[in-house]
């Protein structure tokens, strides 16, 4: 995989330890876990016994091994351990220890040990999508299959990413849901504002492909730029639309208003487009670093508006005259 994985800092060895264990016997017994270590740490660490006020300091009194025999392991395995009915049963028969290195550190989050895991990615080979795209596919469940109780979360970067894209969806909806309404209004029509939002579609698909074209991967600024285009891509529809609606409300007939319509609006929606794109081709070609970040909203605005214009001068014409047969199919079925 190309990212170069830094180490997780929690996973660094620390200071040797002594693992603790309760054995079955023990809990045959009746012992806990917590009851065995609460015993090895009253004798090792002490258990406060009481407090002696001296002036302005207050003086703990602990209870414990001398210090000399607190530095020796022998006097923790030949240590008894005391059961709730009084009886002591040897450490040796209550525990089980392991001699290992603790972590230097622990880190929780929501009382969940967790670990970092960074990268720095190498965009000449391949992006963070891919990389996180392949890990959710094939590296990850297989960690979870072996390590059922372990779970992940992607943060960082990736996180705001999911938000942002959260919200994006909103507001895309919320968009398109306010461009219908603006076109009802003035269409006094629930089917026309969605023939001019036909081509809203084919703008995406253009930036699409203006992106495979120029090399490019999607960002989250392009996608924040298909908002945009929703609102300009309509504009060359709606031009026609309210074209034919002139003319048939001055006595046209359906066909001859559409075709003036592409015949006297084909020069102005070709010429908006091209000269949206022509304003944008030096941003669209620029190398410089700074600019870099800004040329896939460049992208998606110019082909998606350049695509969608095409689509539209042959789209608009015909869903206009499917949705003229409908009305008339409607009107025969009510007569």
């Amino acid at each position: 995989m190309p990212v170069c994985l830094t180490s997780p800092t929690p996973f660094v060895k620390g200071k040797q330890e002594l693992k603790i264990s309760i054995t079955a016997e023990a809990e045959l017994l009746g012992l806990t876990l917590s009851d065995l270590g609460k015993q090895v740490r009253q004798a090792f660490f002490g258990e406060e016994a009481q407090r002696i006020q001296r002036g302005r300091d207050e003086i703990k009194v602990m209870v414990r091994y001398p210090s000399q025999e607190r530095r020796l392991l022998h006097n923790l395995e030949i240590k008894r351990i005391r059961l709730h009915d009084g009886i002591e049963i040897p450490f040796s028969v209550a525990a089980d220890v392991l001699y290992d290195r603790g972590y230097s550190f622990i880190e929780r989050t929501d009382r969940q040990r967790t670990v970092d895991i960074t990268a720095e990615i190498d965009e000449a080979k391949a992006n963070a999508n891919e990389i996180i795209s392949d890990m959710t596919l094939n590296v990850l469940p297989r960690l979870l299959e072996a390590y059922p109780e372990v779970s992940y979360a992607l943060e960082g970067e990736q996180r705001d990413q999911q938000e942002a894209l959260g919200s994006l969806k909103q507001g895309y909806v919320l968009a398109l849901l306010m461009i219908y309404a603006l076109l009802a209004i003035p269409f006094r029509s629930y089917v026309q504002p969605l023939i001019v939002m036909a081509a809203i579609p084919f703008g995406v698909v253009g930036a699409i492909w203006g992106h495979v074209i120029m090399g490019l991967d999607l960002t989250l600024l392009s996608l924040f730029e298909l908002v945009a285009l929703a609102g300009v891509v309509v504009n060359d529809s709606l031009v026609m639309v309210d074209f034919i609606n002139r003319a048939r409300a001055q006595g046209v007939h359906l066909f001859a208003a559409i075709r003036e319509a592409g015949l006297a609006r084909f020069r102005p929606i070709i010429l908006t487009s091209l000269t949206t794109f022509a304003g944008l081709a030096p941003l669209l070609f620029e190398r410089s670093p700074q600019a870099r970040f800004l040329i896939p909203m460049a992208v998606s605005l110019a082909f998606g508006v350049l695509f969608a214009t095409f689509i539209t001068l042959v789209l608009v014409p015909v869903c206009y005259m499917i949705l003229e047969d409908i009305r008339q199919v409607f009107s025969k079925d009510g007569e």
